[in-house]
């Protein structure tokens, strides 16, 4: 098994005991990311904005793995407020061109330093 940590200035460092992501075998596991301003580790204000600074992140992590939102496979999208799910969708829709990766939505009663959305993705880069 072929397992590489893959790590990014572009995104925010990791605020616990996880890698940004890991490459095992060209399926790259990107960890959650919430919308920490990567230069600054505070998040950004705002439903829309986080949402497009957490798709911000998980690009810079996805393109330091050597792909890119063309190589996702899944999303899976945690959200404390599940009204919030069209504004993922129209966020999602300016990153993201069909085919789309498989997704789940999952409503969670809180989420890491107070932000309203946290997303993980998988991705699969071309042999």
């Amino acid at each position: 098994m072929s397992r590489t940590i893959i790590s990014t200035a572009n995104a925010p460092s990791a605020i616990g005991t996880y890698s940004q992501a890991v490459n095992v075998n060209g399926t790259v596991y990107l960890s959650g990311q919430i919308p920490l301003d990567p230069a600054t580790m505070e998040l950004v204000e705002g439903t829309r904005e986080q949402i497009d600074r957490v798709f911000r992140n998980l690009r810079a992590v996805a393109e330091a793995a050597g792909g890119d939102f063309s190589h996702v496979v899944k999303l899976n999208v945690f959200l404390t407020n599940l009204a919030d799910f069209p504004v993922v969708n129209e966020v999602m829709s300016e990153y993201f061109v069909e085919p789309y990766p498989a997704r789940a939505a999952i409503g969670v009663a809180a989420l890491p330093k107070g932000s309203q959305v946290e997303i993980e993705g998988i991705m699969v880069l071309d042999a």
